[in-house]
């Protein structure tokens, strides 16, 4: 696969928009099947989420693996871009602490796949975890930065440390369809908070 990037130049030259934007409507559609079904959702599942044919998806996308590659770089991309606007829009930078998390769990829940595809591709998988270090955790550094500069949260939480117990909450959500991540994520955020 020539471009899992989104919007890379390949040899033919730069991709058009409309082949962009058809590229990132066939991502959401995956990466929201994949919430809800897991990596392993059917393509016809995630061709009529899109509103394409089959076709246009194996055209995109040759393999399953470079599907969920593509959706995984696509979602550490659209988690990143949100920390800042989120920071603009919301009423306080807990909400958009809040926000955000919840947007990285849901991430999260499209990660769990990613190891069994890429197993035998040690190297891209390591590639992939840097590329989610470098894009993820300056942006959770922001939001606790600026949650704490507003007295809404304690001081000194390092996003890398959050994002890791975020993440250790979340795994137990693939084996027990009973297990609440979100609930026990809402608490450990509710414990990041200043007493009033």
């Amino acid at each position: 696969m020539k471009d899992t990037g989104g919007g890379r130049a390949t040899a033919a030259g730069p991709k058009r928009k409309d082949a962009l934007r058809n590229q990132q409507t066939l991502l959401d559609a995956a990466a929201a099947a994949f919430v809800a079904s897991g990596v392993e959702a059917p393509v016809r599942d995630i061709a009529a989420r899109a509103g394409v044919g089959m076709g246009t998806i194996y055209r995109h996308f040759p393999t399953r693996a470079d599907l969920i590659i593509a959706v995984y770089r696509h979602q550490v991309d659209a988690c990143a871009e949100a920390g800042p606007e989120l920071l603009e829009s919301c009423a306080t930078p807990y909400e958009a602490l809040e926000r955000w998390i919840d947007l990285f769990v849901d991430f999260l829940v499209t990660k769990h796949g990613l190891a069994g595809v890429l197993q035998p591709d040690n190297a891209g998988f390591d590639a992939l975890h840097t590329y989610f270090l470098d894009r993820l955790v300056p942006v959770c550094d922001r939001l606790l930065d600026a949650a704490a500069a507003a007295g809404e949260i304690e001081s000194g939480i390092k996003g890398l440390q959050l994002m890791r117990g975020v993440g250790n909450l979340c795994i137990g959500a693939d084996a027990d369809p009973g297990y609440d991540a979100r609930r026990l994520v809402t608490l450990l955020l509710t414990g990041l908070r200043r007493p009033r």
